[in-house]
């Protein structure tokens, strides 16, 4: 059976993002000259069969995919995955702090899809938080089940970017979040679990290869 709990070692709950995507498809129409009228003379007819030129026709755009949360009925539809601010790809204290709030959103992503690449292609395979989280994220997508709820949010984020004996940059995060249900295949809740309070996590991270790169992230205790 799959865990549900990695509040207690993580110091959050996992999490659902909530964005909306647009993705736009369009349709080519074509046209071609009308037929000439029966009734018309060889004349006539030979004139309308002229060329004159013809209005392009204009694409229709179909309507937009549209994000659709997690319920009872089954899981999040059209998730898109969250977009690295320019900003965050700088070595600066504005850098570091909104590389952190785009941390917290593929966490949220991960859990309202079950898809962990994003979220593990910046983060250390050692940080023990993490690997917990994403093992809920994976199976809970699997085998039909999902997550509905559980939206992070990081309402402050700050550092004083100022590089610690061990090498890495800290970021103080208050992280929120709402409750969770989590749903089995055939629709049944198997579980809810309620908002937790607000937690204080400290993410650490070094600039390495011209991007920032999550080495731990670890409830504040105290």
């Amino acid at each position: 059976m799959i865990s549900h709990n990695v509040r207690m070692s993580f110091g959050l709950r996992p999490a659902a993002a909530a964005l909306a995507v647009a993705g736009a498809v369009v349709l080519a129409g074509c046209s071609g000259g009308a037929p000439a009228d029966p009734g018309t003379s060889p004349a006539s007819a030979t004139a309308s069969a002229s060329p004159s030129p013809s209005a392009s026709p204009s694409p229709t755009p179909t309507p937009s995919a549209v994000y659709k949360p997690a319920d009872a009925s089954g899981p999040a539809q059209n998730v898109p995955v969250p977009v690295l601010p320019e900003v965050a790809k700088t070595e600066t204290k504005e850098g570091l702090e909104a590389f952190t709030k785009y941390w917290f959103e593929l966490l949220s992503y991960g859990y309202e899809t079950g898809d962990t690449k994003p979220l593990s292609s910046i983060t250390s395979s050692a940080c023990t938080m993490c690997e917990q989280a994403k093992k809920v994220q994976e199976g809970w997508h699997s085998n039909g089940r999902w997550l509905a709820g559980g939206k992070v949010s990081t309402p402050v984020v700050n550092t004083t970017f100022m590089v610690a004996s061990d090498g890495n940059y800290q970021v103080a995060v208050q992280v929120s979040q709402e409750a969770l249900s989590y749903y089995n295949a055939d629709k049944t809740l198997d579980s809810t679990e309620p908002k937790p309070a607000d937690s204080g996590n400290l993410l650490l991270a070094v600039y390495r290869d011209g991007a920032w790169f999550v080495q731990s992230v670890e409830p504040i205790v105290g």
